[in-house]
């Protein structure tokens, strides 16, 4: 018995080898081959402006620091404690109320940063 052209046996070894190579495109580093070309730049430019955000959000961080460091030497000056918990209190739910749990994490990471700097 001869298998025929188009028969079972046929059709069984066209299914085990492997599919025809593509050409592939030219990948460059730290690109994701998955992402069509344009959104590689996107994502970059984002990145960038993001960057931009937390240079400026370290900025901010380091002049609440001065200021807390001032309030903080004006109180003891007078007598006072360095630390208002009432005060503290407020911020964090200013931070809670804005950002929700995370929000509080992020005060209590500020006002830790901003203790003792007298």
């Amino acid at each position: 018995m001869t298998a025929e052209p188009g028969g079972v046996r046929a059709r069984v070894a066209q299914r085990q080898q492997p599919p025809a190579s593509r050409p592939r495109a030219r990948v460059e580093p730290g690109q994701d081959p998955a992402q069509p070309e344009g959104t590689a730049s996107l994502i970059a430019g984002k990145r960038r402006l993001i960057d931009d955000l937390d240079a400026r959000i370290i900025a901010l961080i380091g002049e609440r620091m001065a200021v807390s460091g001032e309030i903080q030497a004006a109180r003891l000056g007078s007598g006072g404690r360095r630390l208002h918990l009432n005060r503290e209190m407020e911020v964090l739910r200013t931070y809670g109320e804005a950002l929700g749990r995370p929000g509080t994490s992020v005060a209590m990471t500020l006002l830790e940063l901003c203790r003792g700097r007298v």
